[in-house]
């Protein structure tokens, strides 16, 4: 796993295509660029940014042998607005079976889930994305605005086992 491909993050969940382009991270707006450009989990850095936790929302999931995926929302707690959208795919082989339960168990973003078991962890952000109005983000965040995402991989105890697709909420 040296990179995530968002076409392939996106077919894990078929629908309609998310219209979305590369951009250098220089080209990312503020908000935005305080958002995604960084390598920290988004779970503490959407919690840090709204002033309060989030929760996540899975939309849907699929096990495929050792590879467990997500496409998710994560959710102010005080007032369920949406401010995050992702799908994460994680191979669950190089978890402990603790972790691998609580993150199949849906009730906590994986970021939170990692931090909470003291898994060594690094976030690699491999690109950043300009997300334009599509079906997909009218679904996930009722609104025709364009916004901003990153796709990343997460090293666990030096090993890249997590690929991730995070857009911001505009």
């Amino acid at each position: 796993m040296s990179r995530p491909d968002l076409a392939e993050l996106l077919a894990l969940f078929p629908g309609d295509a998310l219209a979305a382009e590369k951009v250098p991270p220089t080209d990312v707006p503020q908000p935005y660029h305080g958002l995604l450009v960084h390598e920290h989990h988004m779970t503490v850095t959407m919690e840090a940014f709204h002033g309060g936790p989030v929760d996540v929302r899975v939309l849907r999931r699929r096990r495929d042998g050792n590879h467990y995926s997500r496409e998710i929302l994560l959710v102010l707690r005080s007032t369920g607005k949406v401010v995050q959208s992702g799908i994460v795919r994680i191979d669950l082989s190089l978890t402990s079976p603790e972790v691998a339960a609580a993150i199949e168990a849906g009730n906590t973003p994986v970021g939170r889930v990692l931090i909470e078991h003291d898994v060594l962890r690094r976030i690699e952000p491999k690109a950043y994305l300009r997300v334009d109005p599509c079906p997909r983000t009218r679904t996930w965040f009722a609104t025709d605005a364009t916004t901003y995402g990153r796709l990343g991989i997460i090293h666990l105890d030096g090993v890249p086992a997590v690929e991730v697709l995070e857009v911001v909420a505009p």
